[in-house]
């Protein structure tokens, strides 16, 4: 008798699992949104970003990036996101958070351009991630 686990083959474990049986039928295809037409002062990609005015969600992605925080930043994200599960009965991951996070400030800096929170956060961090001088 042979001590080896027997384990499934590649084919079991990458079949599809969906049964035409239970399949949805097809559903139209939304409307399209009318793009806003550029205004010719750079602002064409800020326009487009204002189309998703809030995060995905919790939906499957196409796109991943890897974003490093320091300790800090990640014990106090912990603490919102517990926050909100605590006293907003809000159950949310820490990639919906950022993914909320990064809506709203693009939609304050879309909205407020050289006023808003992103220019004036970034204005006061140097190139290198440190606090300016003076």
């Amino acid at each position: 008798m042979s001590r080896r686990a027997s384990l499934p083959g590649a084919s079991e474990l990458f079949r599809i699992t969906s049964s035409p049986a239970l399949d949805l039928p097809p559903q139209a295809p939304p409307e399209p949104v009318e793009q806003p037409k550029p205004s010719g002062d750079g602002r064409s990609d800020q326009l487009a970003r204002s189309a998703a005015p809030h995060g995905s969600g919790r939906t499957k992605h196409d796109a991943k990036i890897t974003v490093y925080v320091s300790g800090d930043e990640l014990l106090a994200m912990e603490q919102a996101r517990l926050t909100l599960r605590a006293k907003h009965d809000l159950v949310v991951d820490r990639g919906r958070l950022v993914r909320e996070a990064v809506a709203v400030l693009l939609a304050d800096f879309d909205q407020h351009g050289e006023e808003s929170v992103l220019v004036q956060r970034l204005r006061v961090v140097g190139s290198d991630g440190g606090e300016t001088e003076g």
